[in-house]
């Protein structure tokens, strides 16, 4: 198709069709955000909030306030290392265990269905069950020999880690066996034949074959980790130890408890930046790899 073609084909596309799915993003999401973007920018708090439009105007101040006088930037380091830490340990575990999970063998539909058990649990649930687990007196310890406590000080990172990573790491897992049944079977058979043994039949055949699923599982599985709430707060409470007080939870308190709206509102767009960036280099490099770059 010529240039000039795909040129007239565009212009003849009834854009009309695109107004219900328009109007709905409009509503269900730009109306909000630029909403959160103008209440970020008033000194909104729990004395303004019935008559929230006539709050003071005081621009960037909430942003300033945010980054010098609360404990933001300490959480965005929390938030992003422990994501990046689960995510790293997501792709063995999920890699492993579709890969093994592969060929067919007696109850493989029972051990597919266990694996997935930590992914499609409520991540209430979750929290609630590892909390008692990890209490001074729980199983944990009796099972390591340690003591101490693992809900609060330096061992809470880690804590947090062990637990954000038990529950997420069968969404690679699934992404991944997804991606293993879309090989065609006459691949195999062109390596076995070239002599490739199992090494570099993984290596050269199916783990490129699987960089589409598992890139997508990784950057989801990120971005679940940055925003992830629940799990921390049912898991260590309110207020968080400082070790593990992410970006989400300190939104919460400043919203729910300190009664700084105009603050947490902030907060929160600058949570909503660092799950867009990352999103936005995987949606390019997708674009980039589709070789619709140039078009």
């Amino acid at each position: 198709m010529t240039k000039t073609t795909r040129t007239a084909t565009r212009q003849g596309r009834p854009l009309w069709m695109f107004l219900p799915g328009g109007l709905l993003t409009l509503i269900v999401i730009g109306i909000p955000l630029a909403l959160a973007l103008y209440i970020s920018l008033l000194d909104l708090d729990q004395y303004s909030i019935r008559e929230w439009v006539g709050a003071e105007f005081i621009g960037f101040d909430n942003y300033v306030e945010a980054v010098k006088g609360s404990h933001l930037v300490h959480a965005i380091g929390v938030s992003l290392g422990y994501s990046a830490l689960v995510t790293i340990g997501c792709l063995p575990l999920g890699l492993a265990a579709a890969i093994a999970t592969q060929d067919r063998f007696k109850g493989r539909g029972l051990v597919r269905s266990v694996l997935l058990v930590p992914y499609v649990l409520p991540a209430f649930v979750v929290g609630s069950t590892w909390r008692i687990i990890l209490q001074p007196d729980g199983i944990a310890n009796r099972i390591f020999g340690t003591e101490g406590l693992w809900l609060n000080g330096p061992r809470s990172f880690w804590a947090l880690v062990i637990v954000q990573l038990w529950a997420g790491w069968p969404l690679v897992y699934l992404l991944a066996a997804a991606g293993l049944q879309s090989v065609d079977a006459t691949v195999h058979e062109a390596a076995a034949l070239d002599g490739a043994g199992a090494w570099a039949k993984l290596r050269y055949v199916v783990l490129p074959q699987l960089r589409g699923p598992v890139s997508l599982g990784l950057v989801i599985s990120f971005l679940h980790n940055v925003n992830s709430f629940t799990l921390p707060f049912v898991l260590f409470g309110v207020p968080s130890p400082y070790d593990v007080e992410v970006l989400p939870v300190l939104t919460y308190v400043e919203s729910f408890q300190n009664f700084e709206f105009g603050l947490s509102v902030a907060m929160a767009v600058v949570s909503l930046i660092l799950v867009a960036i990352p999103m936005a280099i995987y949606l390019r490099a997708v674009r980039l790899d589709t070789g619709r770059g140039n078009k």
